[in-house]
């Protein structure tokens, strides 16, 4: 059986996550360095940085949420009962349904930099590290694409809370923590991944939206 482009991209983010794990000049290199991109001109760095993390806790917190919510959007089949659409692949075909998942995944992943790089262009101590712009967009393309699915979240056990209620409230929670800029985790690009996933999902399908405000007030 063919392996899916969900574990594809992950079995090769972590290979070289672990490589960079053993050589820190590696992780430094591959880091997103918004100084370094103006300055210097290091454009890789605006996608390198999405292959590489801080240690495993980072990498394996990443991985599983993109391939359960990447795997969904991706391949989930269709349940009308449940308000449940197909996936990409269901829906476009294996050929352009991958190809919309690999622009949610990496050009999210580019789009979640701009935020930093506006902020931190002339900062050269500003260092940021990991896929978490990218599957934030991959997810939040997934809570537009399936609103009514419900989500089992780590924290909260056994306790099922549909898409349409987390997706705001975790922009709501992101835009909070990116205000107090009191940790190392890079909210603005959790936010960017997100808007990019949201605008890309109604580039491609506009009725999503309209479905989303159906299942909100049904």
């Amino acid at each position: 059986m063919p392996l899916s482009l969900t574990l594809i991209i992950i079995i090769i983010t972590v290979l070289i996550s672990m490589q960079g794990f053993n050589n820190q000049d590696f992780l430094y290199r591959m880091a997103l360095s918004p100084y370094e991109v103006k300055h210097h001109k290091r454009y890789y760095k605006l996608m390198s940085h999405i292959f590489v993390h801080s240690d495993w806790p980072h990498l394996l917190f990443n991985m599983m949420s993109f391939y359960f919510l990447g795997d969904a959007i991706l391949n989930i089949p269709a349940d009308p009962t449940h308000a449940i659409s197909g996936g990409l692949i269901q829906t476009y075909g294996v050929i352009k349904g991958n190809f919309h998942f690999l622009i949610l995944y990496f050009v999210g992943g580019f789009f979640a930099t701009f935020w930093p790089m506006i902020r931190n262009q002339d900062n050269s101590r500003y260092l940021s590290l990991g896929a978490s712009g990218a599957v934030s967009s991959v997810i939040f393309a997934m809570l537009l694409w399936n609103p009514a699915i419900e989500l089992q979240l780590m924290f909260l056990p056994g306790i099922p809370i549909p898409a349409f209620v987390f997706g705001p409230l975790y922009l709501a929670f992101e835009f909070w923590a990116f205000k107090r800029a009191k940790t190392n985790i890079a909210h603005d690009a959790h936010i960017g991944g997100a808007v990019f996933g949201l605008l890309y999902v109604l580039l491609i399908n506009s009725e999503k939206g309209k479905e989303f405000f159906y299942i909100i007030f049904r």
